[in-house]
This record gives structure tokens, sequence and C-alpha cells, in this order.
């Protein structure tokens, strides 16, 4: 499994051709995975600042906000968007991010290839063909819980979801023809694989690669979490 967390991140400033200071954090990226994953990061703007609008020609791209409250825009239009947005962005379409309230705007960043970039990267044949007539699309997974990312991605996102493990309570995990990002956001607890052990609390990142093995155990206080899981075929 790859851990991180949120700490010691970058200071970087005129993000997306902007001016201005963003806080960023690579979490885990492409390499020691098998999926069509880019990377995983966590980003924070300070209140005022602004993640400049940009055109995705390579990647799709989900946007997951953690904290604070701003404004989105994608493919022109602007929408407010706080704690539990979710925006899933397809390449060819742009996006943007300004944080609009008095405290920071975080936000937790997943990218994966396109098919075709995989296949490039790879060697290998694309595994699906661009659909044409989709859209990017916002929404809301603090009420809904559960969405699927192929209703508006090419790649093979099977599932994003939040996840609530009650005091004491386990989830185990299976890499099985599928690789698995889990983000905690509230609570703490621990998660264990064979290849050693990891204490959760809020900002840390476990990625599982395929062939893995992971289960995750909530403490007394339970353990809530952002999971996203990648076929691979």
């Amino acid at each position: 499994m790859i851990v991180a967390d949120t700490s010691d991140a970058s200071r970087v400033f005129g993000v997306h051709g902007t001016e201005g200071l963003t806080y960023w954090k690579c979490l885990a990226r492409r390499t020691g995975t098998a999926g069509s994953w880019e990377a995983v990061e966590w980003a924070s703007l300070p209140p005022g600042a602004v993640s400049g609008v940009h055109l995705h020609t390579r990647t799709e791209e989900i946007y997951f906000v953690l904290a604070g409250t701003g404004e989105l825009s994608l493919d022109g239009t602007a929408r407010p968007v706080g704690p539990g947005s979710i925006a899933l962005t397809r390449a060819g379409s742009t996006h943007g991010l300004r944080n609009t309230g008095a405290e920071d705007l975080d936000w937790l960043v997943v990218e994966m290839s396109t098919p075709a970039t995989h296949a490039v990267l790879t060697g290998t044949p694309a595994s699906r063909e661009r659909r044409e007539g989709m859209r990017s699309k916002v929404y809301d997974l603090a009420r809904a819980g559960e969405i699927d990312p192929s209703e508006v991605f090419d790649g093979p996102l099977s599932l994003v979801r939040t996840l609530q493990l009650d005091a004491g309570e386990e989830r185990k995990l299976l890499a099985d023809g599928a690789e698995h990002v889990v983000f905690v956001l509230a609570g703490s607890g621990a998660a264990e694989s064979p290849a050693g052990h990891a204490s959760l609390t809020p900002g840390t990142s476990v990625t599982l690669p395929l062939g893995g093995r992971l289960t995750l155990r909530a403490d007394q206080e339970g353990l809530r979490v952002f999971h996203a899981v990648l076929e691979v075929r």
C-alpha cells in the first residue's frame, strides 16, 4: 500500500496561469500501480485565491471539496461548491476553482489518464472508446453517498463514495481486478495489509495497488473516508 498525508504541503504560486498562492501535496502517482491513475493530490486555496481555468486534453479528473466554500467554473458555467461537492471533468472540458469564503478551500484531486492516453503510455490497446455527447457534471456526494463515474468518464473508474465505519467496525478491500484510493475525511483508525500498518487520521491517503489487500478498522470515534475504485484490465 502507498501511504501519504497532507502535512508539509508545498507552496505553489500562479497555478494554471493565475497569480497568488496554492498549497499542494501529491499523495500518489501512477508509479507502483497498474491502473490508469495519473495522480492523487491534495490542494488548498487561501481566501480569495484562484486555481485558474484550464483545458483537460489527456486526463479525466475529480475535484472533491473537503472544506471551505468556493466557485467552480466548469465548461464556462460558474456554480457554488462546498464540502461534499464533487466535480467530474471529462477530457475536452475546462475547469477552475476560486475561494469565495473566509476560510481555506481544501479539495482532493483524483486524476486518471483517458483510455487513449493510457494505451500510449503502456503500449497496449485502448480499453474503451471515447463516447461523444457526454458532459462533465457536479454532484453532491455528501448527500448521494455514492456515484457511478461511468455516467461521465470514458475510463475504468467504477465507483466513488464516502464510507462510514462505526466504532470498532472493519472493512476489507481486495485489489483483485481493481485498485483503490482511500482518503480519511474524519475520525481515526488503522489500515492493515501484509505490507504493513498505517494509522488513519484526517488527511491520510492510502492507495492499494493491484493484487493487494487491506483492512480498514475504525477507532472508538468512528472513521469516515472517501473511496474510489478503478478497474484494471
